[in-house]
């Protein structure tokens, strides 16, 4: 499935506009951007626990197996990233992390802002690894003890009651923070993605008859590209179409692209997502994503960061390159692009490669 590699990328780069663009950019990119990524999560993950799951069916300790395997393989891609991070956060005192640091050592960053209603400066992003982080607690247990059959109507339910949680939460007042940040609110994105694994797995004629074209992902874009303007319309720009809809109307957009990914899309698009450019970005978009909002926020790096005393003297030297914000763009990415190659090829990928030790 090579061009999901390319499909990561496009993921990583809309947040990446979203968040340095700041209030020049009017469209929820990042949004979309991270709701592709826990849908994707949800098919990979489903996949990999449910394939394991028939492998080991019958043996005496498969669920011990079943989780083991998965949580080892899990940690070794995710935490020393993570936690290198945040080691060099409380070095250099980046507030607010020496103040909060127990909730990012638990994966929780999403419950303090929920519970607070407000962001958290230059590790706001770290909120959706801790969705993700705790989205992995139940989900192997949820798809090891559901009997096969029932998964579809499990997932089904799944993304009813977390749509219904948004709109309790939005008719109750609740701060519009909590709707986007906590789990249950994510998880119609990961329970779409599970479905898309299962048909992956056991539907094979549905896969052809859903992404052998890329009509559903047309389809989904424009009933996406809907549900924003339509939102434009109220007055208070968190209202019950971007607060409960939303993400939905982004998960099914993200469902059909990777399925459609998965599948091979044809044409420019398998140009662009199987582009050796792309593809390298994609694998290194884990990186990409910690390490941006560090290198650069619009809102909270001070002057005397770094990457802008580098940047305000070249402009010292070049005035014009203060007029063209494309150019700074591709500062900030290129210094994001180095630092995630810097992790991948000197810590992500010799321990990723451990994973190898540990397979169903």
């Amino acid at each position: 499935m090579k061009q999901l590699d390319g499909l990561r990328f496009i993921a990583v780069a809309m947040v990446l506009v979203d968040h340095w663009l700041g209030e020049m950019n009017r469209l929820p990119l990042g949004a979309l951007g991270v709701t592709i990524f826990f849908v994707l999560s949800g098919f990979l993950i489903t996949r990999i626990l449910l394939s394991s799951k028939d492998k080991l069916a019958g043996e005496t300790n498969g669920l011990g197996r079943y989780l083991k395997t998965f949580y080892i393989r899990r940690t070794l891609r995710i935490f020393p990233l993570y936690y290198s991070c945040l080691l060099i956060l409380l070095i250099a005192d980046v507030p607010p992390v020496r103040e909060t640091i127990g909730w990012f050592l638990l994966y929780a960053s999403n419950l303090y802002i929920g519970l607070n209603a407000h962001w958290m400066g230059v590790v706001d992003h770290l909120w959706s690894l801790a969705v993700e982080e705790q989205v992995y607690l139940f989900f192997p247990f949820l798809l090891f003890f559901v009997p096969k059959r029932y998964v579809p109507l499990t997932m089904w339910t799944m993304i009813a009651g977390s749509i219904a949680f948004r709109y309790i939460l939005f008719v109750g007042g609740s701060s519009w923070i909590k709707s986007y940040v906590l789990t249950p609110s994510c998880l119609d994105s990961f329970g779409l993605g599970a479905l898309l694994a299962y048909v992956w797995l056991y539907r094979r004629t549905w896969v052809n008859l859903l992404f052998s074209h890329s009509a559903g992902v047309v389809v989904s874009l424009l009933a996406y590209v809907l549900v924003i303007a339509a939102s434009k319309a109220f007055e208070n720009p968190h209202n019950i179409l971007t607060e409960v809809w939303e993400r939905l109307a982004g998960s099914v957009l993200g469902f059909f692209l990777i399925g459609r990914a998965a599948y091979g899309f044809k044409g420019w698009m398998k140009a662009l997502l199987e582009n050796s450019i792309c593809r390298y970005l994609g694998q290194i978009s884990y990186g990409m994503y910690i390490f941006h909002n560090l290198i650069y926020n619009p809102y909270h790096t001070p002057a005397t960061h770094p990457t802008l005393q580098i940047w305000n003297k070249m402009v010292g030297i070049a005035p014009v390159l203060d007029e063209l914000f494309v150019l700074k763009f591709f500062y900030f990415a290129a210094l994001t692009i180095l630092a995630a190659s810097i992790s991948w090829f000197c810590l992500e990928k010799p321990i990723n490669s451990m994973k190898e030790r540990f397979s169903y």
